[in-house]
C-alpha cells in the first residue's frame, strides 16, 4: 500500500525533478515505512511512499526499474490472483512466494502491454515507464479501490500522476478555480455519489483515472482513456446439478477471496454488523486465520449507552445481539465494540474534508468509520475487511422485486408460493405483502425518498446538470424502480464505485490500514451475476443462497433473520444535543452567506431550517431537511477552507 506519484514529459526539462521533489513533500503527512523515487534523465519521475502491508511489500524496490526490459513501475497494489497470473507467465513455483506486486506487475505488462489490466485481480492503481515504447501506462482496477489522480499541460504535453489530489494542487498550468460542472452535479445527485463523470473532480483541471480504466500518455503528446471491463449480468446462467452444489460454489469463490485478502504481515481485523455480509466475511476469515494460529479482530459500531432506540419493529439501532451471536459462534474472534461517546457527524466535518480533500455526503456514517480505523492502528491492524458490495454480490435476493417480476411474468403459481413464503417469514399479512408488490408491478413503489435538490437553480441551468443526469439515467430526485434497475445500474455505471475507494484509500494512507472487501472480489462479482435467481429468492426467503451457504458459519439467529435489520447512524442526532446550538447557528450562518447563493438553493434550506432548529428531535437522524443542512453545512465549510489556504 503507498501513496504514488508520477511524472511523464513528452521532452526534457529539469523542472520535472525539482516538482517530483515537491510532489514527494506533499506526501510526508502520510507515514510510511519507506521512501523512493527513481528518474529517467530530465522527463520521468516515480515516487512513492510505501506502507508494508503484505509480507512481499516488506523491503520492496518502489519503484522498481528494469532496465533490461526497458521498463518502470510504481505501484499501488495489492494482487490477489497471484498464482493464476504466475501460471500464465510462466513463473517457476520456487520464485512465487518472494516476488513482488510490482515485480508482477512489469512482468504482466512484458507479457500482455496494454491488455494487462483485465488480467488483474486485487485493489490497485499504478503507473509503467515503457521506454521503448516512449508511453505512460497507468492502470486503477474494477471497482476503483484505490484512487488515482492526474493532470495534464495541454502546451507541454506534460502530465502528472498522485494517490492524492494535494501534490497536483500547486502545478502553474492549474487554473486554481472549483470545478463548476462538478459541484453542479454534486449538489443535484441525491446518492453519495459525487459526479456522473467519473473523470472530473472538485478541482478544475485536475481529472481522476475512473474505475476500470486505463491510461497511455505517448511521445506525441496524445492522452487516451479506455474502459477495460465490463461488468454484465451473463445471458446464459450457472448451471450446477443441485442445490448443494451452488453452495459449495459460493463457498469456494468468497473463501478463496477472503483468504487472498488476509496476506500480511500484521493484524487482521473486521467490520462486523449483524447483517449477513460483514458476519459471513468475518466467519470465513475467522476459520481460515485459526488454522493459521491467528486471531480476527472485529470492530462493531454501537450506539451510546443513554441512547432509546426510536426507529420501527424492522430496524435495530443496537446490533450487539446479533454481533455477540457471531461472535460466539465462528470463535477465534477478539470483538470491540465501538461507540466513540465524544464524536458526532458535525464534530468530524473539518477533518474528513481534510482526509477527502472534497466534500462528502456520507456524514450519517463518518465519525464511526473513521474511529474503527484509528481504533484498528493502535492496534496494528494492517487489513481491515469488510462486506460493503455484499447486498449486490454474495446476499443477493431482494425478495418483493422478485416476487413484482414473477407477477409481471404472470408465473402466478409460482408467485403465490414465493408470496405467501414471505408473509409468513416476516410475519405480517398476506394482504400487506401484496399491496407492496402491486405498487411495485404498476410503478408506484419506487424505492428511496424523493429528495429535494440542493443545488441552486441558477447553478442548475448554467451547468444544464438535470438534462445530463437524466440522460445517463440518473434522475435528481433519486427514485429506483427496482433492486434490479439499481443492481445494473450499480455495475454499468462507473461513478457509483468511486466513493468507497476514494474514503478507503485516503483513511488507508493516514492510519496505514488498507480497507479491502472479499465481496467486491471480481470473481465473487462475476460468480454470483451467474447464479440463477431461484437460487437467491426461494419460497420467500431472500438472499437465501448465502443463507444456505453460511449454514454453520453463522448462527441461526443471524443466518435466518428475515425481520429486523440493522439502522447504523440512528443515534447521529442524539449525539450531537450538545452541539445542537452550534449546528443552528452555522445553518443560518450559510443562509445568511450570499456567497452560497450561486452552489445551493438557500430557500429550499430554510424551509428545512424552520422545520427542525427548535430541538434535536433523534428521529432527524434519517431527515431530509436535516441531511440536506448538513450537506450544505458541509459544502460551505469545504469553499471556506479552501479559501484560506
Amino acid at each position: 500500500m503507498s501513496a504514488i506519484i508520477g511524472i511523464y514529459g513528452i521532452h526534457d526539462n529539469p523542472a520535472i525533478m525539482e516538482q517530483g521533489a515537491a510532489m514527494m513533500q506533499a506526501l510526508s503527512r502520510f507515514p510510511a515505512d519507506d521512501e523512493q523515487a527513481w528518474q529517467a534523465r530530465s522527463n520521468v519521475f516515480f515516487g512513492c511512499r510505501a506502507q508494508w502491508i503484505t509480507p512481499e511489500s516488506v523491503g520492496e524496490r518502489n519503484p522498481l526499474h528494469d532496465p533490461e526490459r526497458g521498463l518502470a513501475v510504481v505501484a499501488d497494489a495489492i494482487l490477489d490472483n497471484r498464482e493464476e497470473l504466475c501460471e500464465a507467465l510462466g513463473i517457476e513455483a520456487v520464485r512465487r512466494s518472494a516476488l513482488t506486486d510490482p515485480e508482477l506487475l512489469l512482468l504482466a505488462y512484458d507479457a500482455w502491454g496494454t491488455g494487462m489490466a483485465e488480467r488483474l485481480v486485487g485493489d490497485f492503481a499504478f503507473a509503467i515507464w515503457d521506454e521503448r515504447g516512449r508511453r505512460l501506462y497507468a492502470a486503477r482496477d474494477y471497482s476503483g479501490a484505490r484512487t488515482l489522480y492526474f493532470t495534464r499541460d495541454p502546451s507541454s504535453g506534460t502530465v502528472w500522476l498522485s494517490t492524492v489530489m494535494a501534490p497536483l494542487l500547486g502545478l502553474p498550468h492549474l487554473p486554481g478555480a472549483l470545478n463548476r460542472q462538478w459541484i453542479a452535479e454534486y449538489l443535484a445527485l441525491p446518492y453519495t455519489v459525487d459526479a456522473v463523470d467519473g473523470r472530473m473532480t472538485v478541482h478544475e483541471g485536475i481529472e481522476q483515472l475512473p474505475p476500470a480504466h486505463y491510461l497511455v500518455a505517448d511521445a506525441l503528446g496524445r492522452l487516451t482513456l479506455k474502459l477495460y471491463c465490463r461488468i454484465e449480468e451473463p445471458r446464459e446462467k450457472l448451471k450446477l446439478g443441485s442445490d448443494a452444489e451452488y453452495e459449495e460454489a459460493l463457498r469456494d469463490v468468497l473463501g478463496a477471496a477472503v483468504k487472498a485478502r488476509l496476506r500480511t504481515h500484521r493484524g487482521v481485523g473486521a467490520h462486523l454488523s449483524g447483517g449477513l455480509d460483514s458476519g459471513s466475511v468475518a466467519a470465513f476469515a475467522a476459520r481460515e486465520l485459526r488454522a493459521r494460529g491467528r486471531a480476527l479482530y472485529t470492530f462493531s459500531y454501537v450506539p451510546v449507552a443513554d441512547f432509546t432506540d426510536w426507529t420501527p419493529r424492522s430496524r435495530m439501532a443496537d446490533e450487539r445481539a446479533y454481533i455477540s451471536a457471531v461472535v460466539e459462534h465462528a470463535g477465534n474472534i477478539v470483538p470491540e465494540y465501538c461507540d466513540f461517546p465524544d464524536r458526532n457527524p458535525y464534530s468530524d466535518i473539518d477533518d474528513w474534508l481534510d482526509v477527502m480533500e472534497m466534500p462528502y455526503k456520507f456524514f450519517e456514517n463518518s465519525f464511526w468509520l473513521k474511529g474503527i480505523f484509528e481504533r484498528a492502528a493502535e492496534l496494528d491492524i494492517a487489513v481491515l475487511l469488510n462486506g460493503q458490495r455484499g447486498n449486490w454480490t454474495i446476499s443477493w435476493g431482494p425478495a418483493l422485486d422478485y416476487q413484482t417480476a414473477l407477477l409481471k411474468r404472470l408465473r402466478l403459481i409460482r408467485f403465490c408460493r414465493e408470496l405467501d413464503g414471505y408473509a409468513r417469514r416476516i410475519g405480517v399479512g398476506r394482504r400487506r405483502v401484496l399491496g407492496s408488490v402491486w405498487r411495485r408491478a404498476v410503478g408506484a413503489g419506487a424505492s428511496g425518498m424523493r429528495h429535494p435538490v440542493l443545488a441552486s437553480p441558477r447553478l442548475l441551468e448554467e451547468t444544464g446538470v438535470v438534462e445530463r443526469l437524466r440522460r445517463q439515467g440518473l434522475p435528481v430526485q433519486g427514485n429506483v424502480r427496482s433492486a434490479y434497475e439499481a443492481r445494473r445500474r450499480l455495475f454499468k455505471q462507473t461513478c457509483f464505485w468511486n466513493l468507497n475507494g476514494t474514503y478507503a484509500t485516503k483513511l488507508s494512507l493516514r492510519y496505514a490500514v488498507w480497507d479491502r472487501d472479499p465481496s467486491n472480489d471480481l470473481r465473487v462479482v462475476r460468480f454470483c451475476l451467474s447464479v440463477p435467481e431461484e437460487q437467491c429468492v426461494r419460497d420467500g426467503v431472500d438472499r437465501a443462497l448465502i443463507r444456505r451457504a453460511a449454514r454453520g458459519y453463522l448462527p441461526d439467529k443471524v443466518r435466518l433473520n428475515q425481520k429486523v435489520r440493522g439502522a447504523q447512524g440512528a443515534d447521529g442526532v442524539h449525539r450531537m444535543k450538545a452541539a445542537w446550538p452550534a449546528f443552528i447557528r452555522e445553518a443560518q450562518e450559510m443562509l445568511d452567506d450570499e456567497a452560497m447563493r450561486e452552489y445551493l438553493d438557500l430557500e429550499m434550506l430554510k424551509e428545512s431550517l424552520l422545520k427542525v432548529r427548535e430541538a434535536p428531535k433523534p428521529e432527524y437522524a434519517y431527515d431530509l431537511d436535516f441531511r440536506m443542512l448538513m450537506r450544505g453545512i458541509i459544502f460551505r465549510r469545504f469553499v471556506r477552507l479552501r479559501g484560506r489556504r
